[in-house]
C-alpha cells in the first residue's frame, strides 16, 4: 500500500482508530472522555474527506474517494457527532453507562462510510452489515428498560435475515458475472439478464434485504418496535444513519447496473404501499416515537418512489432526501430526547403546553414536524418536491399523485404534536430541567441544516447533481 493509499483510506482509518481508542481511554478514565473523543473523531473523518481528492485508493481494497462517497461520507460523519452529543446527557439521565455506546456509533459510522466508498461487492457487503452488526449493540443498550433488550433481539433477527438475503444476492449476482467489481458485475448481469436467472435471483434477493433495511411494506413490522424501545438517540441513528446508508447502497447498485425494467414493478408496489400504510398507521399512534417509526416507512416510500424512476433526476432527487431526513430524524428524536426525564414521557399527550414551558426545544420539535409534514420553507418541503418533480418527469405520474395525496394526510399528524406543543395547557408531568450544551448545539445544527435546505438549497443541490450524470 502506498502513501497515497494510506492518506485516501485516512478517513475510515480516523473512524476505525477513534472507535477502539474511546474503549481504551474508557478502561482507564471510565465515563469521562467518550463523548469528546467521539465527537473529535468524527468531525475529523468529515473534515478529512472534504479536503481529500476523488481517486481509487487500491483495486485490492475496493475503496474509492468518488464525489459520491466524499458526499456521504460527510453527511454520516456529522449525523454520528450530533447523536453523540444528543445522547451525552440522555444517557447521564437515563443511567446508560459505558463506553461502548460512543463506541459503537463511531463504528456504525465507519461501516457507513466503508459501504459508501466500496467499488466492490464483497466491500459493500461488509459495510452494510458493519454498521449493521454496530445498531445491534445500540439497540439493546439501555439495560434497564426491557423494551430496550426486546427491540435488540427483534432487530437482530431482522438483521440476521437480511444478511442472509443480501449475501445470497452478491454470491448469485457474482455467478452470473464472473466479477466482484460492482460496475463491471452489474453492467455485465444487465447484459444476460433475460438469458441468466441466476442474476434475477441475486437481485430479487438483494432487494428483500433492503426492503427489510428500509423498513418497507411488508417488512415493516419491525419498525415502530424497535423504534419505542431503543434510546431515542439511537432511534435518530437508526432514522438519520442507517436508512441513508441503506438508500445509498441502492444508489450505488441501481445506475450502476442501468434501469432494469425488471425492477420496476416490485418498487412500484413497494413504494406505493409503504406510503399508504406508513401514514395510515401513523394515525393511529399515541407514542411519539411509534408515530415517527410509521412516518419513517412513508417516507422511504417516498424515496423508492425517486428511485423507481431509474433516472439521473430521480437519484440526485434521493440523494438530497437522505440530507434532509437526516437534519429532520435528529431534530424529531433529538427534542424527544431533550424532553424526556429520567425514564421519559413517550405520549402525544405528554406534550402539551411545553411549548410554552420549554421554547427551545418545543420550537424545535415543532420545526421537525412542519419539515416532515413538508411544509415550506423547510428542508422536507423542498426534498418532497424534488422527489415528486422526478416522479412526474419520470413518467410516474400517478404514484406521484398518489405520494402528494398521502403526504397531504401526514400533516395531520404532525401537526397532532404542534397542537399539543402550542394550544393545550401545561400536562402535569415533569420534563427535563433545559437543553444542555451538547443537546444545544446538536438540536441547533439540526434546525440550521432544516431551515438553510429549504429556503437556500441550491448548493446541495448542484452537489448531487455531479454525483449521477
Amino acid at each position: 500500500m502506498s502513501a497515497a493509499d494510506l492518506w485516501g483510506i485516512m478517513p475510515l482509518l480516523i473512524l476505525a482508530c477513534g472507535s477502539v481508542l474511546v474503549l481504551v481511554v474508557g478502561a482507564i478514565f471510565p465515563r469521562r472522555y467518550g463523548t469528546s473523543i467521539g465527537v473529535a473523531t468524527a468531525l475529523g473523518a468529515g473534515l478529512w474527506m472534504l479536503q481529500s481528492p476523488p481517486a481509487v485508493v487500491t483495486p485490492t481494497l475496493g475503496i474509492a474517494l468518488t464525489p459520491f462517497a466524499r458526499f456521504l461520507t460527510v453527511v454520516f460523519s456529522m449525523t454520528a457527532a450530533a447523536v453523540l452529543l444528543l445522547s451525552h446527557d440522555y444517557n447521564r439521565r437515563r443511567g446508560i453507562i459505558g463506553e461502548e455506546f460512543p463506541a459503537c456509533v463511531l463504528f456504525a459510522a465507519f461501516g457507513m462510510t466503508a459501504l459508501v466508498t466500496s467499488t466492490n461487492l464483497l466491500t459493500l457487503f461488509l459495510g452494510l452489515e458493519s454498521f449493521t452488526f454496530a445498531f445491534y449493540i445500540l439497540v439493546a443498550s439501555d439495560l434497564g428498560n426491557p423494551e430496550s433488550s426486546e427491540a435488540g433481539v427483534k432487530y437482530l433477527v431482522i438483521g440476521a435475515v437480511s444478511a442472509a438475503f443480501v449475501a445470497f444476492g452478491i454470491s448469485f449476482i457474482f455467478a452470473g458475472s464472473g466479477t466482484l467489481e460492482i460496475a463491471s458485475a452489474l453492467r455485465l448481469a444487465a447484459n444476460g439478464t433475460e438469458n441468466n436467472p441466476m442474476v434475477v435471483a441475486g437481485w430479487g434477493l438483494i432487494l428483500v434485504s433492503i426492503i427489510f433495511k428500509l423498513s418497507l411494506v411488508p417488512a415493516h413490522l419491525w419498525t415502530p418496535d424497535v423504534y419505542q424501545g431503543a434510546p431515542t438517540p439511537v432511534a435518530a441513528f437508526l432514522s438519520a444513519g442507517s436508512k441513508g446508508a441503506s438508500i445509498a447502497f441502492l444508489l450505488l447498485l441501481l445506475p450502476a447496473a442501468g434501469h432494469t425494467e425488471m425492477l420496476r414493478a416490485p418498487l412500484w408496489w413497494l413504494s406505493l404501499l409503504s406510503m399508504l400504510v406508513g401514514n395510515l398507521a401513523a394515525l393511529l399512534q399515541a407514542n411519539i416515537k411509534r408515530m415517527l417509526a410509521y412516518s419513517s416507512i412513508a417516507h422511504m416510500g417516498y424515496v423508492t418512489l425517486a428511485l423507481l424512476t431509474g433516472s439521473a433526476t430521480g437519484y440526485r432527487a434521493a440523494a438530497f432526501y437522505i440530507v434532509a431526513y437526516a437534519a429532520m430524524s435528529l431534530a424529531a428524536f433529538g427534542a424527544v430526547a431533550a424532553l424526556s426525564p429520567g425514564r421519559g414521557r413517550d405520549l402525544v399527550l405528554d406534550f402539551r403546553g411545553i411549548g410554552y414551558r420549554r421554547p427551545l426545544l418545543g420550537g424545535i420539535l415543532a420545526m421537525a414536524m412542519f419539515a416532515l409534514a413538508g411544509i415550506p420553507p423547510s428542508a422536507g418541503f423542498t426534498g418532497k418536491f424534488f422527489i415528486f418533480y422526478a416522479a412526474i418527469k419520470g413518467g410516474e405520474v400517478p404514484l406521484a399523485i398518489f405520494g402528494i395525496l398521502t403526504a397531504a394526510v401526514s400533516v395531520y399528524y404532525y401537526l397532532r404534536v404542534v397542537v399539543n406543543l402550542y394550544m393545550h395547557d401545561a400536562a402535569s408531568v415533569a420534563v427535563s430541567e433545559g437543553a444542555t450544551l451538547t443537546e444545544t448545539t446538536a438540536l441547533g445544527a439540526a434546525a440550521f441544516v432544516i431551515l438553510l435546505l429549504g429556503v437556500f438549497p441550491g448548493p446541495i443541490l448542484e452537489m448531487t447533481a455531479t454525483l449521477f450524470r
